[in-house]
């Protein structure tokens, strides 16, 4: 069997942002050339998606399943060729436990923007484009923690994410692609 590409999404507690990002990422992601899974970096040991998120999810057409929350541990961070959180704080804590992870560590925001633009030849190829050209990435980077607030502000980080998540599935997929057609 080929070697797929890792994702890792990234939050807090692993129940509202990153479940979201890994969702939305494995639905559109092509699951022969790619993996996803999320954490927390403070996150909850086996707790199901917050309710309004999995709301949310399903207002996108996907379903949360059996997801189930895990705290962010080395193996995850080890194994994953592309690691996107939900803030600069969560890359921050990342980087305080594994500094080598520097490279393929990025916000959502921060990829999404920079995904596009960037010339590469495969995934790997992308992520190390993208950390050179890290400095383009403009305005906020971060996605709001809706976690306890109003529904209006877990639509607006839902949509915010579906958008992010779609650029990088595009580009993600066209250099897989690409790769299987070299």
């Amino acid at each position: 069997m080929q070697h797929r590409f890792a994702v890792l999404a990234v939050c807090t507690a692993n129940i509202c942002r990153s479940p979201l990002m890994e969702m939305v990422l494995r639905d559109r992601l092509d699951p022969s050339h790619f993996e996803v899974a999320s954490a927390g970096v403070r996150g909850w040991v086996d707790k199901p998606m917050d309710a309004m998120a999995a709301m949310e999810l399903m207002r996108l057409g996907l379903t949360p399943g059996s997801f189930r929350s895990h705290p962010i541990d080395d193996y995850f961070v080890d194994s994953a060729g592309l690691i996107l959180t939900a803030t600069s704080d969560h890359r921050s804590e990342i980087l305080g436990g594994t500094p080598e992870a520097l490279r393929r560590t990025f916000t959502l925001v921060e990829f999404a923007q920079l995904a596009p633009s960037v010339e590469a030849d495969s995934p790997e190829e992308l992520v190390a484009e993208a950390a050179r050209l890290r400095s383009r990435a403009r305005g906020s980077l971060d996605v709001v923690d809706p976690y306890r607030r109003k529904p209006a502000v877990y639509r607006t980080v839902a949509d915010q994410i579906d958008a992010a998540c779609a650029t990088i599935a595009e580009r993600l997929n066209a250099l897989a692609v690409t790769v299987d057609n070299a």
